[in-house]
This record gives structure tokens, C-alpha cells and sequence, in this order.
């Protein structure tokens, strides 16, 4: 089953681009390239790395949501828009107690971590779910959201201006649309390792983007954008644009779930960017992956994660 976006569902992560091929970051917008490529994306496979780099970033989503949260008035339907297994669906949950939360994914399998994972924190008396191809099934909304969240999930969307205007026609008068797209690269590592060539992380950093913008064109009617977000925002019939970005700081030493992560991160990169890196730094990842070596990720007392996101809202007029 090889849907197509890529990293971080539930929100995941994800990057400034800081995009993990066959993402580390991304949601379950049910587009299958059908092409193999290297930009295919098996959204249930994915599932277990997504869900734990989004309960990693979560204090990142929590200081972002407790924003939103001054931002927005008691909602009273909120939409998760690519919402993967659920993470972040049911941290809008808790942090609006008062409103009905709506997953929406092109990944059934997904959608299901999300169902459970509702029903365990209990919120699945207030919780739905909705499968299928955005931006079309948001057609089957029963009533207009009040708060529509899109936390790195429209970049999946080939035509990202129309999605846009499609997720604007979903909100009900005075709604808030946010989308949580950009920020920084995320950094694990020192710049100089103490062996193999420094600035490793630029390196991968450059590799990234050359696939992200692969994966955008493999996209179904892809078309080019310039990410200027509050003028999309506003074609799209919306005001009061507004941007923030909201950090990830987990220090050095890292905690053994960041070191795992790290791991998952930087192996998925030597999986994907193998045969592409020069000799040197294939053999710098790969002692940084070797679980035996204190130099490894595994070892060493310098990981870390620091990573940025950017949020951009913007609000439907009441007419």
C-alpha cells in the first residue's frame, strides 16, 4: 500500500523541510504515486516511527495548540487534516475539552491507531474519524469546523493553493484555519563529530531538499508555489494571517526515546541516501548507527533534538 507524502503523520515531525524520506514525519493523505520511486510512502508501515515522533515532539504541539487555544473560542468541531495515528488529534482534544474532534487520513490503518488511541486517553465519546482523499472527503463533514488543524500535511497535496481553498470552504464564519508548515531543519548532532568530515547534517540537510521537491512533483497535479503563506491564505478568501514558530529543545544527553529516534531518523536517510553520500560520511553514518560503537547515537553524550515549526493562521470572515 504505498501512499504517497511523506514524514511525520499525526503530525510528525518534520522539518523546515527536515523531511524524512518515506517520512519521518507526515500523515496518511492517501495519494499512491504508483511510480516506485524513492518518494513512495507506506503510511502503515510507518505507523509505530510516525506515532513515536510525534509523542517526542509533543511538547512542541503543546506549546503550539496552548496558542492556538488563545487564538480560538471554544470550537466546537475541530479537523485534523492528514492526522495519522491520532497524536496530535487527541492533543486538540485535550487542549479544548468542550469540542468534537475529527481525524481525516487517506489511511484507514492510521485512522484506527487514532481511534484507539482516542478511546485510551478518553476522548472517544467526542472523537470521529473520516477516510479518504483530501481535499474531497472533507465534503462529507456533517457541519463547518470552527478550528481546521493541517499540521504538516498539505505539502502532500499536489495543488496546495487549491487544498487551501478547499480547507477554507470547510470552515464555518469566524473559523480559523492553522497550518503547520516550515521551520528549521531539525539538528541532532555536533557540527564537528570527531571523526569523518564536519557538517554531516547540512549534507543530508541538502539531500532532503532535492527529494522533497522530487516528492512534490511525483505528486497528482502538482503544481509549483511559492511558499508565501499569508498570501495563500489570503486567495483563499481568509484574514488575518498570522505566522509563529515553536521550538524543540531536548538537550544533551538525550533520553533513550530521543536516542531512539535519532536512530530511526539518521537510518532511514543512509536507507534512502546510500548510495548517493561520498564514502566518507556513508562510513560516518554508518559508525553513528552501529549500536556497539561509543561514537554511535546510541552512545555518545552529545545528542540531541532541536527543531522549529512554524504555524500560520488566518480566520473566515463573518459575513
Amino acid at each position: 500500500m504505498a501512499h504517497h507524502p511523506h514524514a511525520s503523520h499525526g503530525d510528525q515531525q518534520a522539518p523546515g523541510r527536515s523531511h524524512v524520506p518515506g517520512p519521518a514525519q507526515g500523515h496518511g493523505l492517501g495519494h499512491g504515486h504508483g511510480h516506485g520511486t524513492d518518494t513512495d510512502i507506506d503510511w502503515a508501515e510507518m505507523a509505530p516511527h510516525l506515532e513515536a515522533q510525534a509523542e517526542l515532539f509533543t511538547p512542541l504541539y503543546e506549546r503550539a495548540l496552548s496558542w492556538l487555544g488563545k487564538e480560538v473560542t471554544e470550537p466546537g468541531l475541530i479537523v485534523d487534516v492528514g492526522s495519522g495515528p491520532g497524536v496530535v488529534s487527541c492533543l486538540l482534544a485535550e487542549t479544548f475539552p468542550g469540542a468534537r474532534v475529527t481525524a481525516v487520513d487517506g489511511s484507514a490503518p492510521l485512522l484506527e491507531r487514532a481511534r484507539r488511541r482516542a478511546d485510551r486517553l478518553g476522548y472517544g465519546d467526542r472523537f470521529d474519524i473520516l477516510a479518504g482523499e483530501l481535499p474531497d472527503v472533507l465534503d462529507e463533514l456533517e457541519y463547518p469546523a470552527d478550528l481546521l488543524w493541517a499540521g504538516r500535511s498539505l505539502h502532500h497535496l499536489g495543488d496546495q493553493r487549491a487544498a487551501l481553498a478547499a480547507f477554507a470552504d470547510c470552515l464555518a464564519p469566524g473559523g480559523t484555519l492553522a497550518v503547520m508548515e516550515g521551520g528549521l531543519p531539525a539538528r541532532f548532532l555536533p557540527r564537528d563529530l570527531g571523526f569523518g568530515r564536519p557538517g554531516l547534517e547540512a549534507r543530508l540537510d541538502a539531500l532532503q531538499e532535492e527529494w522533497f521537491a522530487r516528492m512534490r512533483a511525483d505528486l497528482p497535479g502538482s503544481v509549483e508555489e511559492a511558499e508565501d503563506w499569508a498570501a495563500l491564505l489570503g486567495a483563499a478568501g481568509l484574514q488575518r494571517a498570522r505566522s509563529r514558530s515553536f521550538l524543540l529543545d531536548l538537550p544533551a544527553p538525550a533520553s533513550d526515546r530521543a536516542r531512539a529516534y535519532v536512530a530511526a531518523f539518521l537510518s532511514r536517510l543512509r536507507e534512502v541516501f546510500g548510495d548517493t553520500l561520498d564514502a566518507d560520511d556513508r562510513a560516518t553514518l554508518d559508525r553513528l548507527l552501529d549500536p556497539g560503537d561509543e561514537a554511535g547515537v546510541h552512545r555518545r553524550a552529545d545528542v540531541f533534538v532541536l527543531a522549529a515549526h512554524t504555524v500560520h493562521t488566518a480566520v473566515k470572515p463573518i459575513r
